[in-house]
């Protein structure tokens, strides 16, 4: 029997993020997901190399490459929208759930339970604030992005990720900002040197 899983999570290319903002440069879901995996990586390496904890990095990695796939089937829902109410963010929430089970129905029998738990269960607490670190500090660097070649239109999101940042309370995170992020506000010249 045929698989349509990978076929639909190739699909996330077609999904735009930051669809209620002007772009200088779009970005997909697919994009965001890769950038997700890249940054939650550099977080657990910080926290396991620098602050000596205890993190399982490959595992990580895994789930933060998963932690968006359902919007194959819901699209990406704008902050905004998501989080007007908490009944609308409840029903989100729901439909999150049916596409996850949705997507775990087209794997082969033989790997449902692999997928059902990077899709559905991604339950490890520890792992996923990571995960949530490294999706805000993705939208918080396609802020200074586009801040950077002159696009005001992300002036309040960025302020708004970086009070939620903050929150977080994450030396790995501050660490991040300090060592990686104001390289991303740097011309190709200036990175090059």
């Amino acid at each position: 029997m045929e698989s349509h899983l990978l076929a639909n999570l190739y699909r996330l290319r077609y999904i735009e993020r930051w669809s209620l903002m002007r772009n200088v440069m779009t970005e997909n879901v697919a994009e965001h997901s890769y950038h997700v995996s890249l940054l939650t990586h550099c977080l657990c390496s910080i926290a396991t190399e620098i602050y000596g904890k205890q993190v399982n990095t490959e595992k990580a990695v895994t789930l933060s490459l998963f932690h968006d796939v359902t919007e194959v089937f819901t699209g990406d829902i704008p902050t905004p929208v998501k989080h007007h109410n908490r009944d609308i963010l409840n029903n989100f929430r729901d439909i999150e759930k049916l596409a996850a089970e949705k997507l775990v129905k087209q794997a082969p029998n033989e790997l449902k339970h692999v997928y059902e738990e990077a899709i559905c269960n991604p339950s490890n607490q520890e792992l996923s604030k990571y995960i949530k670190a490294a999706d805000l500090i993705d939208a918080y660097l396609k802020c200074t992005i586009e801040l950077s070649a002159g696009n005001r239109e992300f002036v309040v999101a960025k302020k708004q990720i970086e009070e939620k940042i903050n929150q977080l309370n994450m030396p790995e995170v501050d660490y991040f900002l300090h060592h990686f992020a104001p390289s991303f506000e740097k011309t190709l010249d200036e990175i090059s040197e």
